[in-house]
């Protein structure tokens, strides 16, 4: 067969070896010929954009971060006959099938694809934020967890020794794993997500009652969707500019500043700000996010060959097994109620 692959949306660690596994089984196994779209579905709307993959040129690639293959955060149904385009394209091309690796944007693109115009599709998870629905995890959300941990645990020397608050902003949309899991990991005094709108004066509260213990620091985790009851630029999230991207999306962050300039102000306690940003998202792998990446891509190489389209892998429990594309367009994956319960315990 004649498969192609693309990689949209943010990059994170875990898409090159996704990319590998395909290929590497894909030529090896099956005999196929990969073909490489580059820039995610730019790449299908216009010509030229594509190279051929073959195990050669995959060499070397398993612990790099980023994607070989580059993205981008186009949608194809903003463009003028994106659609027909995209159609047009894979059928000059002579593709058979298309791997889709992306998140909730890239993904939900490809199931209207296949739902709306027959495109052939087979859907692999991948976002740093761990929201997408249909799968306990995607890759690069543990690469993300761990350096943020690490930063956690570097900058509780600091705040020790300065006697501060520091504010810690992580990544986190909608979705607060991230926040959640490396506030866990890394002792955080404080964790703010998105799932539960928070007071500013609760949280001054609690690091107040910190100081009376003769704890004289603080570490407050907090996701940039993070939200405010006040109702600060009209819907309780702080964004960095109004323009959205064209998936509909404004650019957060700054959460991390409003709320030590508060802290400040309310309890005269230093505070400073750490933007963790896209860090979070680059670099190395870890092993857990390499070998997911790794199991995803022959699983969606697989599916290809078996006629599985319009679905996408999955992690359950510790099997990769295929669900419905459909389910990424339904909801964003919340973090556990359960979880963030425990983390609870350890506030203040």
């Amino acid at each position: 067969m004649k498969i192609g692959i693309l990689t949209g949306g943010g990059d994170c660690p875990g898409l090159n070896a996704a990319i590998r596994a395909v290929v590497r089984k894909g030529v090896s196994v099956y005999g196929d010929q990969v073909i490489g779209i580059l820039e995610g579905w730019r790449g299908l709307l216009r010509k030229g954009m594509t190279e051929e993959l073959n195990i050669d040129r995959l060499s070397g690639i398993l612990h790099m971060g980023g994607t070989i293959l580059k993205s981008s955060r186009t949608n194809p149904f903003k463009e003028k006959n994106g659609p027909q385009k995209i159609q047009e394209n894979v059928d000059r091309l002579g593709l058979e099938g298309l791997v889709i690796v992306g998140g909730e944007d890239t993904l939900g693109v490809a199931y209207r694809l296949f739902q709306d115009y027959q495109v052939k599709v087979v859907g692999v998870p991948k976002t740093i934020d761990n929201d997408l629905p249909g799968t306990d995890y995607t890759f690069g959300f543990d690469t993300a967890v761990n350096i943020a941990t690490e930063a956690i645990d570097r900058l509780h020397t600091t705040a020790e020794s300065h006697n501060r608050v520091i504010v810690v902003e992580v990544m986190g949309r909608h979705a607060g794993w991230i926040a959640v899991e490396a506030g866990l990991a890394g002792g955080a005094d404080m964790v703010l997500i998105p799932e539960h709108p928070f007071d500013i004066g609760e949280v001054c509260d609690a690091i107040r009652k910190r100081h009376k213990r003769g704890r004289d620091f603080s570490i407050v985790v907090v996701a940039e969707g993070a939200k405010m009851p006040e109702g600060t630029e009209g819907e309780g999230y702080i964004a960095q500019e109004r323009e959205v991207d064209a998936f509909g999306h404004i650019r957060l962050g700054g959460i991390g500043h409003v709320l030590a300039r508060e802290i400040k102000k309310r309890t005269g306690f230093q505070t400073r700000v750490t933007i963790l940003g896209y860090l979070q998202r680059g670099g190395t792998p870890t092993a857990f996010d390499r070998i997911l990446a790794t199991r995803f891509g022959i699983a969606a190489i697989d599916l290809i060959h078996q006629g599985g389209f319009g679905q996408m892998v999955s992690l359950r429990g510790n099997r990769v097994v295929p669900v419905d594309l459909e389910v990424v367009t339904k909801r964003i994956k919340t973090v556990d109620e359960d979880l963030y319960h425990i983390a609870e315990v350890f506030f203040g």
